[in-house]
């Protein structure tokens, strides 16, 4: 659960609320807050570059390993003039070796105008006239996006909390077409979002959630095209509805259940009424039909209880020898 900051209370800092996306986020949950963290935040990543490190390390203390080498082995010595020329020539070495990982994409620039995109593996730049601007991660990003007292098309705020699935297919464009292309999609998320829900009711933002997912994803590609960035999927997952809300839309729902049920029952009860008409012509007696209609009620009532039934002179009882009667009179 997420912890109240004592020494932002004892400061008179405003609570942040306790709820459930507060304790997904990893930092302190504030409405219009969490919306900048979340797009700018930087997101631990569970692979590592200490192998590309140490590459680096390996080849700065092998040039000068070299450097030493010659020139001990041509002066006999070494001195402050061997010493320095070691270090240029380590630092020359180290800016023209490099490597990218398995999933990087570097942007090298020459004279500030893109050059080319190398990787993954080794590559080289020219000292000092090129240099990698960025390194692009080209695997699939989650990233998670807020929107606090969004209005939907009947005015009602709500919550919601999503997942956006994308990948960055075009290293270059990311790195010329945009300035972060990070924050520059989770923004436009947000704001894909808080459009997709205003053109929508309350009720369809909480029944139609696949729709809404298909509706964001489609406003993201429109302008996430053109820096070169797919966005894979949009989903959804929680809506949060103001709680006087959610009590009448729970008496709706009933409602209509209800109505659903009573609708079910009399079209039921129209069929039976159809069968038990048919059954009484073929006893000859168009008024058998209501005595098997009692019979029914009888045998479903006692069904249902479990106990016996004792009948009385009643309006139930005639139902069952009314038939018998008057066939006793017709013979």
């Amino acid at each position: 659960m997420a912890k109240w900051d004592n020494r932002a209370d004892r400061a008179g800092a405003r609570r942040q609320p306790a709820g459930r996306v507060a304790r997904d986020a990893p930092y302190p949950f504030n409405d219009k807050e969490a919306e900048v963290r979340a797009a700018t935040s930087y997101v631990p990543r569970k692979s590592s570059r200490n192998g590309a490190v140490i590459f680096n390390i390996a080849v700065f203390f092998t040039a000068c390993a070299a450097v030493l080498g010659a020139g001990w082995a041509v002066l006999g010595r070494v001195d402050f003039g061997l010493i320095c020329l070691m270090a240029v020539v380590a630092l020359l070495a180290l800016s023209s070796i490099h490597i990218a990982l398995s999933w990087e994409k570097v942007v090298v620039l020459r004279f500030g105008k893109l050059a080319r995109v190398v990787g993954p593996g080794l590559y080289f730049t020219i000292p000092i006239i090129e240099h990698g601007t960025i390194r692009v991660d080209q695997r699939v990003i989650a990233t998670p996006f807020y929107a606090e007292k969004t209005l939907t098309a009947d005015l009602v705020p709500v919550n919601i909390d999503a997942v956006l699935f994308w990948v960055v297919w075009d290293a270059e464009k990311a790195c010329t077409e945009v300035e972060d292309y990070y924050a520059a999609v989770s923004f436009l998320a947000q704001t894909a979002m808080r459009e997709a829900v205003g053109r929508s009711t309350v009720a369809e933002v909480a029944l139609r959630r696949d729709q809404l997912d298909v509706e964001i994803k489609a406003d993201i590609e429109k302008e996430a095209a053109s820096w070169g960035v797919d966005i894979i999927s949009v989903k959804v997952r929680d809506i949060v509805i103001p709680d006087e809300l959610v009590e009448v839309m729970s008496l709706e729902a009933q409602a209509d259940r209800e109505k659903n049920a009573r609708m079910a029952v009399a079209s039921v009860e129209a069929d039976l009424a159809e069968m038990l008409a048919e059954a009484a012509r073929a006893y000859g007696d168009p008024d058998a039909a209501l005595a098997l209609r009692t019979m029914l009620m009888q045998y479903e009532t006692v069904k249902k209880s479990g106990s016996a039934v004792v009948t009385v002179p009643t309006a139930v009882s005639d139902g069952f020898t009314e038939g018998a009667a008057r066939a006793a009179e017709r013979r």
